[in-house]
C-alpha cells in the first residue's frame, strides 16, 4: 500500500473531489484509509459512559485508496520505489524524483 498514516493526501475522485488531508488510521487489507476532516458522515449514538448525552456524532469515514493521491511540497505525486546500491529499496515521487520520508 502506497499510502501510510501521517501522510498528507489529497481526494481525486468522488463527492470530496479536492480535499486534503492528513491520513488518521490505514487499513492495509482493506485498501482503505480514514482522513482527517475529510467523508464526515453522522452516527446516531446511543448514551453511554464516554458520551452520556447520546445523540448525532459527525466522524470520519473510510476512503479507497485508488481515490487519493499523495501530496508531495505541496502537490499530487504519484509514489515509485528505487532500490539502493546497498540494497534497500525506497518510495520517491514520480513528479520530482526526491525521496519520501
Amino acid at each position: 500500500m502506497h499510502i501510510k498514516t501521517g501522510m498528507n493526501v489529497r481526494v481525486i475522485r468522488g463527492n470530496h473531489r479536492g480535499q486534503e488531508g492528513k491520513v488518521l488510521y490505514a487499513f492495509p487489507k482493506k485498501d482503505r484509509v480514514i482522513i482527517e476532516g475529510v467523508n464526515l458522515i453522522k452516527r446516531h449514538t446511543k448514551p453511554s459512559q464516554d458520551n452520556p448525552q447520546g445523540g448525532i456524532v459527525e466522524k470520519e469515514a473510510s476512503l479507497h485508496i485508488s481515490n487519493l493521491m499523495v501530496l508531495h511540497s505541496g502537490k499530487p505525486t504519484r509514489i515509485g520505489y528505487k532500490k539502493l546500491d546497498d540494497g534497500t529499496k525506497i518510495r520517491i515521487a514520480n513528479k520530482t524524483g526526491e525521496e519520501i520520508g
